[in-house]
């Protein structure tokens, strides 16, 4: 069965003090001036995966002003892992909560039920802007096919705290760093390993796609200064070796938390950061679909697609090859834009809802 949001209902959230969508299964189109809250919209279904969602915001930015009350997303799922009923709120002051199917869950086990994929504006930059962003860009592809690899980033990244509170404070007691950096490594080493087969995954299914979007043949790098050992024991080896350098810095120097995404436009054999702006926008809408293509050729469906304003920066033909793409791989595509004219019927079949504003408050009106 494809992966579908069959119902979505939010209280208090951002713009919208209710709003209630019931779906069909088609790709969703919302449409409506900027700043009405389509966005918005888009963002509450990110929050049905694991994370921050979209906007990376932080829980009591999700609240509408100037209730500030607790936010509330209740939604319907169905798909390869059946049908769901899914539930995350947060109160003010508190942290997330999910309940899946009445029942207490974490956000991890969000990632087994639904698979995202996005595309939004903040994206455009992606190619020149600091590698972390990349980084964060990678990671989330990789936890659309391994849910665990949010696990392992953050027993990484907290063992990485503890180890560069020790450098700052100058500890040099090997017994305090011993356990720290065997954790580092093993997960680590298995962070390594998810880009690796994630970035392998992305490379096949490219070659799969229309040839509207170019491709973009990906590595992973890491800084000239400090190479990243693959295997655990060599990169344990590496943390015990550098601490001294370490310390002098006051953080931890190696590791995959400075591995970069690199990518070049294959057919000009120019890198995506040398590419022109259209071309940076073209190389990463491939990577997405990819992404898509490759979720569904492995897991029997397509992940839900969350394409922000993508319709506006394309020219047409560019933009019909998107929407044959999406209704070829079957997606519920949630998109959104300015206008109904960018979503043509004659182009892409779509559940179609204008996003208004009255008094700082969206109201949604499904069109025929």
């Amino acid at each position: 069965m494809p992966l579908r949001v069959t119902s979505l209902r939010l209280s208090h959230f951002r713009s919208h003090r209710r709003a209630a969508l019931v779906l069909d299964g088609r790709p969703v189109a919302l449409f409506g001036a900027n700043g009405a809250g389509k966005t918005n919209l888009v963002e509450a279904v990110s929050l049905l995966s694991p994370g921050r969602g979209l906007r990376r915001a932080a829980t009591e930015e999700l609240i509408r002003r100037p209730e500030a009350l607790g936010w509330k997303i209740r939604a319907g799922v169905a798909g390869p892992a059946g049908a769901h009923e899914i539930e995350t709120w947060a109160e003010p002051g508190q942290s997330r909560q999910v309940r899946i199917d009445g029942k207490a869950a974490t956000q991890t086990a969000l990632g087994r039920i639904v698979r995202l994929v996005w595309l939004i504006p903040a994206m455009d930059r992606l190619w020149t802007e600091a590698a972390e962003g990349r980084r964060r860009f990678l990671d989330r592809t990789v936890l659309s096919f391994e849910p665990g690899h949010a696990e392992a980033v953050l027993a990484y990244e907290k063992a990485m705290r503890d180890r560069n509170r020790l450098l700052k404070d100058e500890m040099r007691d090997p017994h305090w760093y011993e356990a720290l950096e065997a954790q580092m490594a093993d997960s680590g080493a298995a962070i390594i390993a998810a880009r690796a087969r994630t970035a392998a995954r992305l490379d096949a299914a490219q070659r799969e796609g229309d040839a509207a979007f170019p491709k973009a043949a990906l590595s992973i790098a890491d800084p000239a200064d400090a190479p990243c050992p693959e295997r655990a024991c060599d990169l344990r080896a590496a943390l015990r070796d550098g601490r001294g350098r370490d310390m002098r810095a006051g953080r931890s120097l190696t590791g995959p938390h400075r591995a970069d995404l690199l990518a070049v436009y294959a057919a000009k054999g120019v890198t995506a950061a040398q590419s022109s702006t259209g071309e940076q926008k073209a190389l990463l809408l491939s990577l997405i679909l990819a992404n898509a293509r490759a979720l569904a050729e492995e897991t029997g469906a397509p992940p839900l697609l969350l394409l922000d304003e993508v319709a506006a920066h394309l020219d047409s033909d560019r933009r019909a090859a998107l929407y044959a793409e999406v209704q070829q791989l079957g997606a519920q595509a949630w998109m959104t834009g300015t206008g109904a004219e960018l979503f043509p019927p004659g182009e892409i079949e779509a559940q179609r809802f204008r996003i208004g504003d009255s008094g700082g408050t969206s109201i949604l009106e499904e069109m025929p």
